[in-house]
């Protein structure tokens, strides 16, 4: 007569054989694993790693004659020799204040430290009466009229104007020297006004003008600044655009 396996060891062999094929899957896995990562290359310390990309954008001007002038909502003019970086701050100064912080008058009286006189004429004298025939042309044919810098400021008003897009240049006539430059380029007037109801509104205009700069020895810098003869200054702003 056969005799039966108790039940407790019948339970104990296949506990036994349930974890021998645990073990078997486990084995199998991480041999599988192994087989599948990729041969080791050479160590990356010693790999030739990729150039880092090169800016071309032009570094800012750090140096100004006087930084003050932007708690008066004014454009700080730059010291520097670059014909392109000083005309774009010229044409964004001559349309940038708050006349919250500023009446018309202060406003110009700044925007004149930024002239120099025309050394194409040869007597002081000349070049003193031409400088004042283009702040004359500066002040009432180019900068935003009185009345509506009054109209502006009865709303809290402002303006920045930021030169956008490429410099167009004009040949300046019987320059022997070669230091001037007419750049003309478009503005983007941005105005922000009060709305009335303790809000402001921005809009904006766009503009097109043209400055002539002297950047070379003859410059006259600013008196008491870190200008010196040769960094850029206005010669004239026109009041219409010229275009090469």
């Amino acid at each position: 007569m056969t005799t039966n396996p108790t039940p407790g060891r019948h339970r104990l062999v296949w506990a036994m054989v349930g974890g021998l094929v645990l073990i078997a899957g486990i084995v199998a896995m991480v041999v599988s694993s192994l087989l599948a990562q990729p041969a080791a290359g050479p160590d990356d310390s010693d790999s030739p790693r990729p150039a880092e990309p090169t800016s071309t954008a032009a570094p800012p001007i750090d140096d100004v004659v006087d930084a003050s002038v932007v708690d008066q909502g004014w454009l700080a003019e730059p010291i520097t020799t670059d014909r392109e970086a000083y005309i774009r701050a010229a044409l964004e100064a001559a349309a940038t204040f708050d006349t919250q912080k500023s009446t018309r008058e202060e406003w110009l009286d700044y925007l004149d430290t930024w002239f120099t006189p025309d050394t194409r004429f040869t007597s002081e004298a000349d070049q003193q009466a031409a400088m004042e025939a283009s702040l004359v042309e500066f002040h009432q044919g180019v900068v935003l009229p009185q009345e509506e810098w009054d109209s502006l400021a009865n709303e809290d008003g402002r303006v920045v104007a930021t030169a956008t897009g490429e410099i167009a240049y004009v040949p300046v006539t019987d320059d022997a020297s070669g230091d001037m430059s007419i750049g003309t380029s478009d503005v983007t007037l941005t105005y922000t006004r009060s709305n009335g109801n303790g809000g402001e509104t921005s809009y904006d205009e766009q503009v097109r003008v043209s400055v002539q700069v002297l950047c070379g020895p003859d410059s006259v810098p600013t008196p008491d600044s870190a200008q010196q003869a040769g960094d850029c200054k206005v010669v004239r702003y026109f009041t219409e655009p010229l275009e090469p």
